[in-house]
């Protein structure tokens, strides 16, 4: 069993809590990582790019010049493809780009980037999330007691309306609640400040 230590935000330790080696202790599996990392970004993509095909480029109507007898090329309209102001042979059109991987290779990415955390020392549990005020000066107070600093995912077992409300406007600071946690958000910032609530929660789901 992994131990891991239990800080208050103030800072100090309270306890030592065992998590199990599956979690914690196992080799983070790169591919796993890097194929819900592309997962998650594809899903963020829009897909609004859209180009006009020649049916819905206006004019062309009129055959610009006779068949025959001109020396010209033949051309049936001014809004082909191969003209200035023409439509766009194969353009790209509105699409969805996001897709689903299969569950139990997201839990096993999810397992990795913990993993990958707490095996690099980035990892801060902490016993309860909970703030008595709103107040963003406080939470970065606290912040700086974990010596945490910059990038930073707050996951959490509970909704906290204060935490949430002192926590988004803190540059590089993302909270998030523990079913909802996806490997990319791991990932994507270099500390991690978890509840010991939202720990145990997601020991039972990964073990």
């Amino acid at each position: 069993m992994a131990k891991v230590e239990v800080k208050n935000l103030e800072g100090l330790k309270v306890r030592e809590l065992e998590v199990s080696d599956k979690v914690l202790a196992a080799k983070p599996n790169m591919s796993l990582m890097w194929e819900a990392t592309r997962q998650y970004l594809a899903s963020q993509r829009r897909g609004t790019h859209k180009t006009r095909s020649r049916g819905e480029v206006s004019g062309g109507g009129k055959k610009p010049w006779r068949q025959k007898g001109t020396g010209r090329a033949r051309a049936g309209s001014i809004r082909s493809s191969l003209w200035r102001h023409g439509s766009i042979a194969h353009g790209p059109m509105p699409r969805d780009y996001s897709y689903k991987l299969p569950k139990n290779m997201l839990l096993g990415a999810l397992r990795s980037a913990l993993a990958a955390r707490y095996q690099e020392s980035q990892m801060t549990v902490v016993d309860e999330l909970i703030l008595a005020e709103p107040k963003t000066k406080a939470f970065v107070g606290a912040l700086k007691k974990l010596e945490v600093e910059k990038s930073v995912l707050i996951v959490n077992d509970a909704e906290s309306r204060n935490l949430e409300l002192a926590s988004r406007n803190i540059p590089g600071c993302d909270l998030v609640r523990h079913h909802q946690i996806h490997p990319y958000q791991v990932l994507s910032h270099r500390r991690l400040v978890i509840s010991e609530g939202a720990l145990k929660r997601l020991e039972e789901r990964l073990r």
